[in-house]
């Protein structure tokens, strides 16, 4: 099986929920060739339920009735994996591929799961063969600290800690110097969690970014922010005025496999502006998985 069969089967998989609950019953109108005006009002509702956003689903349903107006049979199943994939493409991901010693700093609020991402995210990195160093720079809470402890200890990869409390821009230098002296390829540090309108945590990521870059000029090279998939609309405009205080370059969603909702990757793509590197869809230490377009829409409209 290739890659993007795996990734499909893991999709399929994480997305169950939501084809259970909102997709099933459009399986039926998908393998119409003809629709009418009721048929295409049921379809625009389950799409709706699916968290697709208002905005994808107009563009999705324009390009149906533009179709039926030409008086030809339709696929509606092909027409939506079309359309999903124009938008879902308009922010590739960048290949997650280290040359030389790469930085990655994981930002984003309380809840979302920084922590045990970073921890799969190491264990994914180590399960390509390449070596990675974990950072407890979340020094707020003794948890995370032990929390990633355990992460590090799981996928098999050192950790740089210190005591609650500590300074999370000297961890973070000590955890840059130690893998450029080491060649390992991947630093991966968490970081407290903390909302865009704390600006005393707002200038911590500041400081951590410039201790990084007494070591390496570029550092951080990814900063990628943690969203819960789950989130409301108040949660994503949050991340938004996140994005612009933090300069996040990618995003990871968590908790797809949590919510009947799973279509929320297109708003959240089409608002923020921002390639998705992974997304969690589920608990396992292999549930954290490269996002890949054409894998999850083929996953999400198995029905």
């Amino acid at each position: 099986m290739g890659l993007l069969g795996g990734l499909f089967n893991q999709f399929k998989k994480g997305l169950k929920r939501t084809q259970e609950l909102v997709l099933a019953p459009m399986g039926r109108l998908l393998g119409l060739r003809r629709l009418d005006e009721a048929q295409l009002e049921e379809l625009e509702d389950l799409l709706l339920q699916a968290d697709l956003g208002v905005k994808a689903v107009d563009q999705l349903m324009a390009r149906l009735r533009a179709e039926l107006r030409g008086g030809a049979d339709i696929d509606p199943k092909r027409v939506l994996k079309e359309e999903l994939l124009r938008l879902l493409r308009q922010s590739p991901a960048r290949p997650f591929e280290a040359a030389g010693t790469q930085v990655v700093l994981l930002v984003g609020v309380n809840g979302v799961g920084k922590t045990t991402t970073l921890g799969k995210l190491a264990a994914h990195l180590k399960g390509r063969g390449e070596g990675a160093l974990v950072v407890a720079g979340d020094t707020f809470r003794a948890a995370a600290i032990d929390q990633l402890e355990l992460w590090a200890e799981r996928a098999g990869v050192p950790i740089i800690r210190n005591h609650m409390g500590g300074d999370p821009a000297a961890i973070a230098f000590d955890g840059a110097t130690s893998a450029q002296a080491k060649g390992i390829p991947w630093v991966l540090i968490d970081t407290a969690g903390r909302l865009h309108t704390k600006d005393h945590l707002m200038k911590e990521l500041d400081k951590i970014r410039r201790s990084l870059q007494k070591v390496l000029p570029a550092a951080p090279h990814r900063v990628l922010l943690v969203l819960d998939a789950t989130t409301g609309q108040n949660g994503l405009a949050q991340a938004e005025a996140f994005v612009r205080a933090a300069g996040v370059t990618d995003l990871i969603l968590t908790k797809l496999d949590g919510s009947a909702k799973g279509g929320v990757v297109v708003p959240i793509l089409d608002r923020l502006k921002l390639p998705i590197a992974f997304v969690g869809v589920g608990e396992g230490v292999e549930d954290l998985i490269p996002f890949e377009a054409e894998a999850f829409v083929d996953g999400l409209l198995d029905v």
